[in-house]
């Protein structure tokens, strides 16, 4: 198989990929967010806890920044955009940030206060001290000009925000597949494979995406006589 081919391949597995997150981030954001809206605490599909009077209005805080910046996030990833429009990329960087920071303080309220048991809370806070960390290391590499590891520091911060549209998938396969088990055990289950898994599949795809390259690259550079196998 040519070079050329090869590379056209991986493109269009890519743009297949990144339209499929594209439309299920979007689409999560704008059918998940609303309720959170509607000022009925009854329209939450979460349970709240009956002690907390403003369990309501800290979901709605992390819901509305964190549906934006579920949003938001794939487009930081078109590299067409972030070479021809680094304006764009830059402000609409900033909105993604400063959503992040919100919602993971009002994550880390509802961590606090959920009836959901021990587990969840224990996940939702390593979410949210992970979610802050790779933000605050995506921020530092890119003001110190290192594009590359601000890329995999993004990409790492993207994963754990995709981890809300990942959660309701495991959610809803664990209710068809054994609704005899019951929600909590199930919406716990939910909670770790979506953190989890997500954090593979990101690290996988820097391998492959990110740091594979480089490294075939820098062989290229040091060696020259070094051909790509057809």
């Amino acid at each position: 198989m040519s070079t050329t081919r090869a590379r056209s391949i991986r493109g269009r597995r890519w743009w297949a990929l990144w339209g499929l997150m594209a439309l299920s981030a979007v689409g999560f954001a704008v059918g998940s967010v609303p309720p959170y809206l509607s000022g009925d605490a009854a329209d939450v599909p979460l349970p709240l806890n009956p002690d907390v009077a403003l369990h309501y209005l800290s979901l709605m805080v992390h819901a509305v920044p964190g549906g934006l910046a579920l949003a938001l996030g794939p487009v930081q990833f078109v590299t067409r955009l972030r070479v021809r429009r680094p304006k764009v990329h830059r402000v609409v960087g900033r909105v993604y940030m400063i959503s992040i920071v919100i919602a993971s303080i009002a994550a880390a309220v509802n961590a606090a206060i959920t009836i959901s048991g021990f587990a969840v809370q224990v996940a939702f806070f390593i979410l949210v001290a992970a979610w802050l960390y790779t933000l605050a290391m995506a921020y530092r590499h890119i003001r110190r000009g290192e594009v590359q590891l601000h890329r995999i520091w993004m990409i790492r911060n993207y994963a754990l925000t995709f981890a809300a549209v990942t959660l309701r998938v495991y959610l809803l396969l664990g209710l068809q597949l054994s609704p005899s088990a019951g929600f909590e055990p199930i919406y716990t289950a939910a909670v770790w494979a979506s953190i989890l898994g997500n954090v593979l599949v990101a690290e996988y795809f820097i391998v492959q995406r990110t740091l594979a390259p480089l490294a075939r690259r820098q062989q290229r550079r040091e060696d020259p006589l070094v051909s790509t196998p057809v």
